[in-house]
């Protein structure tokens, strides 16, 4: 009994993910393709999903995330914030630019951490909440090459902000999370020199959250 539960919990989590990624959403037999389950499991995941509020079906059928994985994600994100502000709080200081996290929300990045240096006579305002299309900016890239399996960092110049420049590099290796640390400056930013370090900083948050 126990082990069917896990089967069900595991097969449940697997089709969270799914609807996820960012895209408009799936059909039953889609979903049933891609889980390589029967339609008739898939239904009985569906049910409970979306008596729980974690799915919800639109017009067409298809299949959305529903608002209560908003309510766990809100909970997580204090959390993840306070496991980041010390990684964030280094690089910022070491590196003389405002650090942040940035964890994906469907197709936008959400800023859950933003850390400014203490030294720097000017340095970029970045507000923690602030949202920003996946597409635009070295956070969202990062986490779109992420999701494409690339590793390493991004850099972009007056994507999010006009003047500003960003590097930012995904944190790898954990499944439940899809996001990036980066920074964002006016002053130049030395990709060679920052770089590897703004991708140690991800690497050294995955481990501390692992």
């Amino acid at each position: 009994m126990a082990a069917e539960a896990s089967q069900t919990l595991e097969r449940g989590l697997r089709l969270l993910r799914l609807l996820a990624d960012g895209r408009r959403g799936r059909t039953p037999t889609e979903l049933a393709a891609e889980l390589e389950l029967s339609r008739p499991a898939v239904y009985r995941l569906l049910t409970t999903l979306q008596s729980e509020g974690f799915v919800r079906r639109d017009g067409n059928g298809r299949v959305h995330l529903g608002f209560g994985v908003l309510v766990l994600a809100r909970a997580v994100q204090p959390l993840l914030r306070d496991g980041a502000l010390p990684t964030l709080r280094r690089l910022a200081e070491e590196v003389g630019a405002t650090a942040h996290l940035t964890v994906a929300e469907g197709d936008d990045g959400l800023a859950v951490a933003v850390v400014e240096p203490s030294w720097t006579n000017m340095h970029v305002a970045y507000r923690e909440g602030s949202r920003h299309p996946l597409a635009r900016g070295a956070a969202g890239l990062a986490i779109l090459a992420l999701r494409e399996g690339r590793t390493g960092y991004l850099i972009t110049e007056g994507q999010l902000q006009e003047g500003a420049r960003g590097i930012a590099a995904p944190v790898p290796g954990l499944p439940w999370l899809e996001a990036s640390v980066g920074v964002i400056a006016f002053t130049p930013l030395d990709p060679g020199t920052i770089g590897p370090r703004v991708a140690g900083a991800a690497a050294e948050l995955a481990r501390s959250l692992t």
